[in-house]
């Protein structure tokens, strides 16, 4: 852990607007500063940052926190990795870290480093003749295999290892960056051999893993080894040449199947082309894409897997902000063959016809089935209206309500009565929910209703409890009040009930305390909480008087939180609704 004191003097140098204003132009109104959320697309500004507090909250998409976890949601790094990207730009020397983890951290990144640069110089020595040829025969120019670090592994089990051993890494340092293995007999071997190596980068140019495709179709293992996780390594939240493509001022992306149809997309002029690592497309990619894109065109082979691979991105990226293309590539299996065959310039014409994800997954519905007979028309509008009733416009409703009715020679009222009754049937379910997802985020509790009421009043207690840990962060001489009355055991939101704890403890220390003094130990979503409850209270003054209340509606409140604390946020959900629908 890094010591409290230099996290204090870090924020207390770190003024949240000027920092926040190296990423985001803001306006300055009364005592805030508004602008455009970095963290999700919107037009109207809905993103504050609060000076008084040196707290951020977007109303739009609910992000917020102190002025370090805006730098780890910002560059997509971890907490150490922001208080040390904070540390430079305050000329505060890096903080020691007085924890085994942390170190083993900046090892690792260290040895991959060094690492890269061995594969490298390996692929430019005699025994990488093999390694060039491949790149070569790949089209890659030198420039490429240079500005994307490329290597080649070689054909030994110990050299890489021998040659870092003698950098002075010690054998666990390299079996914690997964670039050797231990054997049944205790030794160790390298990772990876006979391979072509692909570095991958994160955000900051830190090389972070490898991915190293062999060479010979004999040679044991699949067509790619990749690094396992690491420190420093997490696949779901990596895309493969996103350190290059943030750069461009395009905000259209090209997602690609694999890492070398990313790399040949950029040699092409394509510079907008990033990968997943190994893996689907996860959420966690998806909200990285949103950061940095409007619009994501999906490029997959056009294989089985390929195609499988697309659905499974459109049902994740549906739920962003994004505009979602998807790519048709003709005669040709993968955007690298086709790109090598018919060049650049075709490429580009592909790209703007790109189909939009609606128009995809009705011809992909219409290949399932034989329209020419009856059940084939009936399943075939099943599954098209299945795709028209969860993102649709009215227009779009009419369009593709016509189209079907030509395409099976159903009347189109018959179908514009299916698709308006599945919309409605997909609103009850999207609402519902609504409703659990933000009770699961805390905002029914800020639902202003009668203490005495049922579920209600659970609400009411939820409501209580947020409003005294943003009371006691104004003013932490409200722990004194609150300490010996309430537990934050007894809260019913578990992260809430765990800030509070803290809040407690670090007062009784004599701790400075803020909401950096909360972000590390605490998950996004409780700090996003507490930075939305700040917001809200931003011009509020809360008394004495007011603490006094809210202690008093907790303390009242045992038989219900105490049956309701234990239950996840959905099954609280259905607890209170069954509540709510008793007392009617």
């Amino acid at each position: 852990m890094i010591p409290r004191d230099y996290i204090t003097e870090l924020v207390q140098r770190s003024d949240i607007v000027d920092v926040v204003q190296s990423y985001v132009q803001l306006r300055h109104r009364g005592r805030t500063h508004t602008g455009l959320c970095p963290f999700h697309n919107e037009k109207t500004p809905s993103f504050v940052v609060y000076p008084e507090t040196q707290s951020f909250y977007c109303f739009g998409c609910g992000a917020g926190g102190d002025v370090i976890t805006f730098i780890k949601k910002i560059n997509n790094v971890d907490y150490i990795e922001a208080v040390k990207f904070l540390a430079g730009r305050a000329g505060m020397a890096l903080p020691e870290e007085d924890d085994q983890t942390g170190r083993l951290r900046s090892r690792i990144i260290s040895i991959n480093k060094d690492a890269a640069r061995f594969y490298f110089s390996r692929l430019n020595s005699d025994a990488g003749r093999v390694g060039r040829a491949y790149w070569r025969g790949r089209g890659l120019s030198d420039a490429t295999i240079k500005r994307f670090g490329l290597g080649y592994a070689p054909d030994s089990f110990r050299e890489t290892r021998d040659h870092l051993k003698s950098l002075g890494y010690a054998e666990d340092e390299l079996l914690a960056a997964g670039l050797i293995k231990r054997s049944e007999k205790g030794g160790t071997f390298d990772f990876f051999r006979h391979r072509v190596m692909i570095p991958i980068f994160d955000l900051r140019g830190n090389v972070i893993a490898f991915s190293g495709r062999k060479l010979d179709p004999e040679q044991p293992g699949g067509k790619y080894v990749n690094s396992p996780e690491t420190l420093v390594y997490k696949k779901s939240r990596t895309l493969f040449a996103l350190n290059f493509a943030k750069k461009s001022q395009t905000r259209r992306y090209i997602l690609c199947e694999g890492n070398l149809d990313a790399i040949s997309m950029h040699q092409a002029g394509f510079t907008t082309a990033v990968a997943g690592c190994g893996t689907a497309l996860t959420a966690e990619q998806v909200k990285i894409l949103s950061e940095y894109a409007d619009e994501v065109v999906l490029c997959y082979d056009s294989d089985e897997a390929g195609q499988k691979a697309t659905r499974r991105a459109i049902s994740l990226l549906s739920a962003s902000p994004l505009k979602i293309s998807v790519l048709n590539i003709p005669d040709a299996k993968d955007p690298d063959e086709f790109i090598k065959k018919f060049g650049a310039e075709r490429f580009e014409m592909l790209l703007n016809g790109s189909n939009n994800a609606i128009e995809y997954e009705l011809l992909q519905a219409k290949g399932k089935y034989d329209i020419a007979t009856p059940d084939g028309r009936l399943n075939y509008i099943k599954d098209a209206i299945g795709v028209l009733a969860g993102r649709i416009t009215p227009t779009e409703r009419d369009v593709y309500a016509g189209r079907l009715a030509e395409e099976t020679d159903v009347a189109k009222p018959a179908i514009l009565n299916q698709l308006d009754a599945a919309i409605r049937a997909r609103g009850r379910r999207a609402e519902k929910e609504r409703e659990r997802r933000l009770l699961e985020e805390g905002a029914g509790g800020r639902i202003n209703v009668p203490y005495s009421q049922g579920g209600q009043k659970a609400l009411g207690v939820a409501f209580a409890e947020q409003q005294l840990v943003a009371a006691i962060l104004k003013n932490p001489d409200y722990i004194r009040l609150a300490a010996p009355r309430v537990s934050g055991g007894t809260f019913l939101d578990a992260g809430l009930g765990r800030a509070y704890t803290l809040l407690c403890e670090k007062g009784a220390k004599g701790e400075y305390l803020d909401l950096s003094a909360l972000s590390e130990e605490l998950p996004e979503e409780t700090v996003s909480l507490i930075s939305r409850v700040l917001a809200q209270n931003y011009d509020i003054g809360l008394s004495a008087q007011d603490v006094e209340l809210y202690l008093d509606r907790i303390e009242h409140s045992q038989p219900v939180s105490s049956t309701a604390g234990g239950r996840t946020a959905a099954e609280l959900a259905d607890y209170l609704q069954a509540l709510k629908d008793k007392k009617t």
